[in-house]
C-alpha cells in the first residue's frame, strides 16, 4: 500500500507540474503616470516643493497623513496629543519597518526631525515645519515627546509634513546617495527601483508594508512637463493617467469616450512676488534700458497700481480657460485662516495710472517678469499675460521664463525683482503661507523661507507671533486673517488665482482628485 500510495502522489506531482506549465503566467499589474513637474533631488528633506513631495510620499511616510480633503489621519503615529501647554505626545505604530527590513522606532522620528536644519543650499527649506520644536526626545521605543518653544497649536500640521527617515541609513547620506538610490529606504508602499533625472522614477511595490497594499506591483512616474507630449503620451496608451492636464485640453479629453477626466479645486495660490526690499532693484529700469536710481516697487502705491492693473478675471478665462478661480487672498474657502470678505483687485487700469503718477513715475518704467515655464499650469503663458496688462498702464514688461529649477535657484539667491510663482497651503491653513511667504526672513525662527521679495512688516509679524502661540481655534484664525489683510492689503505679494487641478485617465481607471495636487499610484485603481 505504501509503494501504490507513493505512486499515486507522484503522479498527481507529475500532473500538477505538467497543467502549471500549460497555465499562463501571472501577469504583474503596473502603472504609468505621466507626470507634470520636474524633480530636483529625491532627498525628501532637500526641496519643500509639490513635484519632489509628490514622489518622495510614495517612499516615505510623515507621522501624520491627509486626506484628499486635507483632513488629518494617523500615519506612523496613531495618536497625538498635549499633554501641556508645550508638551506633545506622539504615540507610534508599532511593527513597521523600512524597506530594508530595520524596525522604524522612536530614534528614527527624533533624527528626522532634527534633520531638516542640517540640510545645507535648500531652495525651500522644511525648517518652515520644525522652527517651532524646542526638544525631541524619544521617551521609549514607541513614544516621542516634543517641547515647543511656548503654546503651539500647529505640532499637528507640522507633523504631516516631515518624512521619517531611518537614522542609520541617512545620518551619513548625501544628497547623490538618495538621487542614486543608495539612502531610498523609507516605510511607505513602494520601493525605489531606479531614477533617471528628468525622465523617469521606477518603483515596486512593498509587499512588507504595514497600511493597505496598492494595487500595483510595479510603478513608473514619467517626468513629461511639456503638456503635448503628456496628452499623446495618454491618447498613445504609453501612460494610463496624466495630471496637470492642459486647460486647452480639457474639452476634448471630456469628449473622448476612451478617456476619464477627474477635477478639483485646489489651494494652489498663483501669484506675484516683488522685491520690496531693496534700494535698487537689478531687472527695474527706465524705458531707456537705464537702471533707475530707486526701486519703484517699495512703494506701495506702485504695488497696488500693479494689483489693479492685472484683470484676474480675463486671465481665468483667457488663458486658464476656466481651470481657476481669481484671488486676493493665500488660501481658499475650505482652509484655515480664509478671512471671508476679502476680495480679488478689480481691474482698474485708469486708477493704476494714476497711482503711478502720484508715486512719480507718470510715464511708468521697465521691468522684467521672471517665470517658471514648466512647473505651474501655463505658467509661461499667464505671465505673458500679465505683461500685456502692465504694458497698458505704461510699465512696459519683459518675461523671461525658464525651467522651474533654474528658475528656483536664481529666486532663492534674490536675484529677480518681479517673479510669478506658486504656493501651496501643505499643513492646511494660513499659516504656513503667512510664514514662508510674507513673514520677515529669520533663518533662526524658520520665517519667511520663500519670502523671496523679502517683503517685512512688523505689524504682520506680531499678529503672526501671537497665533502661532494661540491654543483657542477661534482666536488663533482671527489672528491669522488679520495678519493676511495686514498683508495682503500692502501687497506684500499680489495673489492671483487658485488652480483647479485636472486628472486624465484611459477609461476603467480611476483617480481620486486632491486638494493638495498629490497624484498617488497607491490611490489609483483599476476598474469599471
Amino acid at each position: 500500500m505504501t509503494i501504490i500510495r507513493r505512486a499515486l502522489g507522484a503522479a498527481a506531482l507529475a500532473t500538477s507540474l505538467a497543467c502549471a506549465a500549460l497555465a499562463p503566467a501571472a501577469v504583474a499589474a503596473s502603472l504609468t503616470i505621466g507626470m507634470s513637474g520636474d524633480i530636483t533631488s529625491l532627498d525628501p528633506h532637500y526641496h519643500n516643493v509639490t513635484p519632489n513631495a509628490n514622489v518622495a510620499e510614495h517612499m516615505f511616510e510623515a507621522l501624520i497623513a491627509k486626506d484628499e480633503k486635507m483632513r488629518f489621519k494617523p500615519a506612523l503615529a496613531l495618536s497625538w496629543k498635549p499633554v501641556d501647554d508645550t508638551t506633545w505626545e506622539i504615540k507610534l505604530r508599532p511593527g513597521v519597518k523600512f524597506h530594508d527590513g530595520g524596525e522604524f522606532t522612536s530614534a528614527d522620528v527624533v533624527y528626522s526631525l532634527n534633520r531638516p536644519a542640517t540640510v545645507k543650499n535648500s531652495p525651500s527649506p522644511y525648517t518652515i515645519y520644525t522652527k517651532g520644536f524646542k526638544d525631541i526626545t524619544a521617551v521609549d521605543k514607541l513614544t516621542v515627546r516634543i517641547t515647543t518653544h511656548g503654546p503651539y497649536p500647529l505640532v499637528p500640521n507640522d507633523l504631516s509634513t516631515i518624512y521619517m527617515l531611518p537614522k542609520k541609513v541617512a545620518e551619513n547620506a548625501s544628497g547623490d546617495d538618495f538621487n542614486s538610490g543608495r539612502a531610498m529606504v523609507g516605510t511607505g508602499p513602494y520601493k525605489f527601483v531606479s531614477f533617471r533625472k528628468g525622465d523617469r522614477i521606477e518603483l515596486t511595490r512593498n509587499d512588507s508594508y504595514w497600511g493597505n497594499k496598492p494595487e500595483w506591483d510595479t510603478v513608473s512616474l514619467r517626468i513629461l512637463t511639456n503638456d503635448a507630449p503628456r496628452v499623446a503620451a495618454l491618447l498613445a496608451g504609453d501612460v494610463q493617467v496624466i495630471e496637470n492636464v492642459p486647460t486647452s485640453d480639457i474639452r476634448k479629453l471630456s469628449a473622448d469616450p476612451s478617456v476619464s477626466v477627474f477635477k478639483v479645486p485646489t489651494f494652489r495660490m498663483m501669484y506675484l512676488h516683488l522685491d520690496s526690499n531693496r534700494d535698487v532693484t537689478p531687472f527695474v529700469t527706465d524705458k531707456a534700458g537705464k537702471p533707475l536710481a530707486r526701486n519703484p516697487l517699495k512703494d506701495a502705491r506702485v504695488r497696488t497700481a500693479i494689483s489693479h492693473a492685472i484683470s484676474r478675471q480675463a486671465i481665468v478665462e483667457r488663458v486658464m480657460e476656466g481651470a481657476a478661480e481669481p484671488t486676493g487672498q493665500l488660501v481658499n474657502s475650505t482652509l484655515f485662516g480664509h478671512v471671508p470678505g476679502l476680495k480679488p483687485d478689480t481691474f482698474d487700469a485708469a486708477g493704476a495710472k494714476k497711482l503711478l503718477a502720484d508715486a512719480g513715475y507718470p510715464d511708468g518704467f521697465a521691468l522684467t517678469l521672471h517665470a517658471p515655464n514648466n512647473r505651474y499650469v501655463n505658467d509661461e503663458q499667464v505671465a505673458q499675460a500679465i505683461a500685456s496688462m502692465l504694458a497698458r498702464i505704461g510699465i512696459q514688461t519683459r518675461v523671461e521664463a525658464m525651467p522651474s529649477a533654474t528658475f528656483f535657484t536664481r529666486a532663492n539667491k534674490l536675484e529677480f525683482s518681479f517673479m510669478l510663482a506658486g504656493w501651496g497651503a501643505d499643513t492646511g491653513e494660513a499659516g504656513s503661507s503667512l510664514k514662508s511667504l510674507l513673514a520677515t526672513y529669520d533663518p533662526a525662527k524658520g520665517w519667511g523661507a520663500s519670502n523671496r521679495g523679502r517683503y517685512s512688516n512688523p505689524a504682520l509679524d506680531a499678529k503672526l507671533a501671537t497665533a502661532l502661540t494661540t491654543i483657542d481655534d477661534r482666536a488663533r484664525e482671527k489672528l491669522l486673517q488679520d495678519a493676511t489683510e495686514i498683508g495682503i492689503k500692502d501687497y506684500g505679494v499680489i495673489p492671483l488665482y487658485f488652480q483647479i487641478n485636472v486628472w486624465a485617465a484611459k477609461k476603467g481607471y480611476k483617480v481620486v482628485p486632491r486638494q493638495d495636487e498629490r497624484t498617488y499610484a497607491f490611490a489609483i485603481t483599476k476598474g469599471s
